[in-house]
């Protein structure tokens, strides 16, 4: 399964532009409200030098890149979440993403109309918040109003405790929080987890400004509030230019390099969202290598062996042995698996092993 993120914002911030970069589909993006009116999907490749240097090296049949899908929904408005625009429909497509990437217009230009008149980045994240938060308020209350009755009649434990953590959501809720503020143990978590709660995934502000301002992110006065405002709540900010990305798509790789070096900007901001979602999500990737295949996969850190061998496959979950590694930086060093395994490099590790980023595992195992 992909890493999933769903893309909000105002009308005409930059979404389906955007959207267009990560997919290299021409999903509309016109100058008017609502010109997205269906969710879009769109899979991307997460790039990494290291599958490229592993190709190199092992000359395999196929390369298989980790991959990231990307949700585009319609422009929401003031209201959002009680019908207004295209309604409340349109945030249900979202509630099964790992993350929210929150689109922010932060440039001006009068040939682009503004939804609310004029440009103001922070009024436009509260208003996009707002309606997040009230969304995940109708969640709970609904929630409430079934499990509450059960607590008091029955008397039933487990009832009583989703009641306690529903009413800890509720009141924060009401005060125009988002639900990630409040501070919930692993039990709590589990049970919050079934309502696939909007407030409750980690937020990444994407920053979309002009060609002329990218170059000089902190120049940009807009671009600052947002980083200010990204900071308080523990968020990540992204700067993009969503014309400059979408340009960049219809590049190859080469191409790409020397576009983004003619502008000095060291990665496009697609990579850099991606890398943002990875932190934020503590996720990290291992590397599978050979002659049939390269290729990357992802896991969260602080997962054993055997729970990464589960991620190719359950079977080698269940009949885990034991796994051989070692260090990405190994073998971009010495040039050959034999070279990694004459120099002493190679590791057997076994249940209680701790993956690390960067680590070429080859599992065995025995069902």
């Amino acid at each position: 399964m992909p890493l999933t993120a769903g893309i909000v914002g105002l009308p005409n911030v930059g979404k389906s532009t955007l959207f267009n970069a990560i997919t290299k589909s021409q999903v509309e993006a016109a100058n008017y409200p609502f010109a997205t009116i269906q969710p879009n999907v769109g899979v991307v490749e997460v790039p990494d030098a290291r599958v490229d240097r592993l190709t190199e090296l092992f000359h395999p049949k196929k390369t298989i890149y980790t991959t990231f899908e990307f949700t585009d929904i319609a422009g929401l408005v003031k209201g959002a979440s009680k019908g207004e625009g295209l309604g409340n429909q349109f945030l249900s497509n979202i509630r099964l993403t790992d993350a929210i990437c929150h689109v922010v217009r932060c440039f001006d230009d009068p040939n682009i109309t503004h939804v609310e008149g004029s440009v103001d980045p922070i009024r436009d994240i509260e208003i996009i918040n707002l309606e997040l938060i009230m969304a995940d308020l109708q969640t709970v209350e609904n929630r409430l109003g079934k499990v509450e009755r059960k607590a008091q009649t029955n008397k039933d434990k487990d009832a009583i405790r989703e009641v306690s953590v529903l009413k800890k959501l509720q009141e924060a809720l009401l005060e125009g929080k988002a639900a990630r503020s409040v501070e919930l143990d692993k039990e709590e978590l589990a049970i919050v987890k079934a309502f696939s709660l909007l407030t409750l995934k980690p937020m990444i502000y994407v920053a979309n400004m002009s060609d002329e301002e990218i170059m000089e992110p902190e120049a940009n006065s807009y671009y600052q509030a947002v980083k200010a405002h990204a900071e308080a709540e523990n968020n990540m900010v992204v700067p993009i230019c969503a014309k400059i990305e979408e340009e960049l798509s219809a590049l190859d790789k080469e191409e790409k390099s020397e576009f983004l070096a003619e502008l000095g900007i060291a990665e496009s901001g697609l990579d850099q969202i991606i890398k943002s979602a990875y932190h934020i999500l503590n996720l990290r990737t291992f590397l599978t290598a050979g002659e049939d295949e390269c290729r990357a996969w992802t896991f969260k850190k602080g997962m054993k062996a055997p729970e990464c061998a589960g991620v190719i496959h359950t079977d080698f979950q269940k009949g885990f042995i034991r796994a051989e590694t070692y260090a990405f930086s190994d073998i971009d060093e010495l040039g050959s698996e034999h070279a990694v395994k004459e120099a002493g490099r190679l590791r057997l590790e076994g249940k209680d092993y701790e993956v690390q980023d960067g680590d070429v595992l080859h599992f065995r195992f025995n069902v």
